[in-house]
């Protein structure tokens, strides 16, 4: 078996360490992460290099870095995702991916301990710890950099990207775990600092990132908002410290193990996942049941009463099937009826529970609600998985979901319907909800960003302005384009 020992970005004049050198292997570097190994001949002019080296060669000492580094040995193994089964053809683990490599049998135990040796050190340097051995330059460097950003966690314009970038692909493990330090939750439910770490690796691996937009740093993005809205006066004053740690869970946790394709895909071919959850809310029912089987498997409130620990799993659950884009006008209704009627009373438990909800459907489609950098980056990432999904409908004979055919749709187009018919109506009543600075930030990026893809899309733009000056307009629509786009971004 292989072994892959991830290493951070390598800057242009940084000398790879001793403690590195002393390894034999190879560092290679490209675009994408699964061409890392022994790559298909055809794949090998996407890759941007490689450099060979053992304990002798003294002369890689200078790498310019342009994607995943990654060193490797001779006792590696492949990759195995949670809950992945092929069906029709299409297994969801290379699913979304370029390239695939053959491997030797799964060992999925042992991927995940050297995992979790990974972040061990990573973890110390964010705590502050200090620093045990003076040659892991390169870590110091970038997880100060990381430990930075962590300081303005709370800003709107907070680039997940270069986070991730940053953390090695690991920002789900920092984000979270940095927040949860913050929020005092560790400490004050008596949280076990190995079993907090081990649950946050597990939960990050078991998400497909090579799905371009259903991965772990969209998690680790909603999360970010989530602490947002958490923020915000009218919660800061009204949430308890159980609030916030279930509002954390079920960010960091309402899209695990997701295969890429929505809902009305896995009805249609029959996935066994829609026959188990009677195609009611499949994804969100996996989602959840996938958070609940790691959070036993770690035991993380193992040290609660049993009565509480459940608890915590069925609320977690009430929170992550609200993201299910085919409730959306149940869940609107109900917010803007007691917006109406001014009887939000956040002193009531169900009040608070229900406006987390809100705050994580919230949380969940904020994309057109950022800067335009960012959202537009996350616009052409949903797109492509989209249109990906509609690509394996026709190589099937399947009937192509809305949104997914590539030929009759445009990036513009879908997000200009998304923006209109599902983000805009949402976003207005938690404006009403709680109008603040932040609030109108969102709305103000929405309505640039929603300006920009117009001016992209003129044809579109007519389209769009029409429905929104007409009130009466009928619901079918929205809600078929709600439906496959929804489905794919809760």
């Amino acid at each position: 078996m292989e072994l892959c020992y991830q290493l951070p970005v390598l800057p242009l004049d940084r000398p790879v360490p001793k403690h590195v050198l002393s390894r034999r292997g190879a560092i290679s570097f490209s675009s994408s992460s699964s061409l890392f190994g022994a790559p298909d001949p055809r794949q090998l002019s996407q890759r941007r290099g490689a450099i060979s080296y053992d304990s002798s060669d003294q002369t890689a000492l200078y790498i310019r870095m342009l994607g995943d580094v990654r060193v490797r040995s001779q006792v590696g193994f492949e990759p195995e995702r949670r809950g992945s089964h092929p069906y029709l053809g299409v297994d969801f683990r290379t699913l979304h991916s370029r390239a695939e490599s053959a491997g030797s049998i799964p060992a999925r135990r042992i991927r995940r301990l050297f995992s979790f040796q990974r972040h061990l050190l990573s973890s110390r340097l964010l705590r502050g710890a200090p620093h045990l051995n003076p040659l892991h330059i390169l870590d110091e460097d970038y997880c100060g950099q990381a430990k930075c950003m962590l300081e303005k966690v709370g800003t709107w314009n907070f680039d997940i990207f270069l986070f991730d970038r940053l953390t090695n692909g690991n920002s789900l493990v920092f984000l979270t775990f940095h927040l949860l330090n913050q929020y005092g939750l560790i400490e004050l439910f008596q949280l076990d600092m190995v079993k907090v770490r081990r649950f946050l690796v597990l939960v990050q691996e078991d998400y497909h990132n090579q799905n371009p937009y259903h991965n772990a740093v969209h998690a680790a993005d909603v999360t970010q908002a989530m602490h947002c809205y958490l923020r915000e006066p009218k919660l800061a004053e009204s949430l308890t410290s159980f609030d916030i740690l279930l509002g954390l869970l079920a960010a960091v946790t309402h899209d695990l193990d997701h295969p890429g394709v929505n809902q009305p895909f896995l009805i249609k071919t029959n996935h066994y996942l829609a026959a188990l959850y009677r195609n009611t809310s499949v994804l969100e029912n996996h989602h959840w049941r996938s958070a609940v089987g790691l959070l036993r498997e770690t035991e993380l409130f193992s040290h609660l009463p049993a009565e509480d620990s459940l608890g915590i799993e069925r609320q977690l659950g009430s929170l992550i099937l609200a993201t299910d884009i085919t409730r959306q006008n149940e869940y609107l209704s109900r917010f803007r009826t007691h917006l109406d009627e001014n009887d939000l009373c956040l002193g009531h438990a169900s009040h608070r529970h229900f406006v987390l909800q809100m705050a994580l459907k919230c949380a969940d489609i904020c994309n057109p609600c950022r800067p335009w950098e960012l959202s537009k980056q996350w616009s052409e990432k949903v797109t492509e998985e989209f249109f990906h999904q509609g690509d394996i409908e026709k190589k099937h004979k399947l009937e192509i979901s809305p949104l997914c055919d590539s030929e009759a749709n445009t990036i513009a187009s879908v997000q200009i319907g998304f923006m209109t018919y599902v983000v805009e109506p949402l976003f207005a009543e938690w404006a009403r909800f709680s109008d603040t600075r932040l609030s109108q930030t969102m709305l103000g990026h929405l309505g640039l960003n929603k300006a920009s893809w117009s001016a992209m899309d003129p044809e579109t733009s007519g389209s769009s302005e029409e429905g929104e000056s007409e009130p009466g307009r009928p619901t079918e629509e929205p809600s078929s384009r709600a439906l496959s786009q929804g489905s794919q971004e809760t």
